[in-house]
């Protein structure tokens, strides 16, 4: 089931979260998320504009956030897909994407989506939705110094 995140959510998204951030090399994201961190960057923060959870049998399978960021042009949005191990190729991704897409068309012209180069499932799922690149980062570090550069894509909405 797809619907939008409810504060209820937050403990279980969190930890979904939190989890693919340990594992590591499929997300920017490089330290963990308190559950009031999480429900200020994806649910009800000023950046925040939408997130789409998918669920199953009373657990959280993935989510999908739709934000502003400072550094993109007027009329852009951002995204994050998240989606957990046990989900993965089983059709979330897409069915995220639908109700994302559907509330985007009414809040900009443009979705964009940077993904860590040295992430193919990340690049893949993006490139399978319609998204096109459109800028590269190469040099792109994490904390810990490792090079992994960035792809920008993006989802043109009109």
């Amino acid at each position: 089931m797809i619907r939008p995140a409810l504060p209820d959510d937050v403990p279980q998204m969190t930890a979904l979260l939190n989890e693919i951030i340990a594992i590591g090399g499929t997300t920017a994201h490089q330290e963990p998320f308190s559950a009031d961190d999480f429900r200020s960057h994806y649910l009800d923060g000023p950046d925040a504009l939408c997130c789409h959870v998918a669920r199953a049998e009373g657990r959280v399978l993935g989510f999908q956030a739709l934000g502003t960021y400072p550094a993109l042009p007027a009329g852009w949005l951002d995204i994050g897909t998240f989606v957990g191990l046990t989900a993965r190729g089983a059709g979330v991704g897409a069915a995220l994407f639908a109700a994302t897409k559907a509330a985007a068309v009414a809040k900009g012209k443009v979705i964009n989506a940077t993904i860590r180069a040295d992430n193919p499932v990340g690049l893949g799922y993006y490139s399978a939705m319609g998204f096109q690149d459109y800028a590269l980062d190469p040099a792109y570090s994490l904390n810990d110094g490792r090079i992994v550069g960035r792809v920008s894509k993006r989802y043109d909405l009109v």
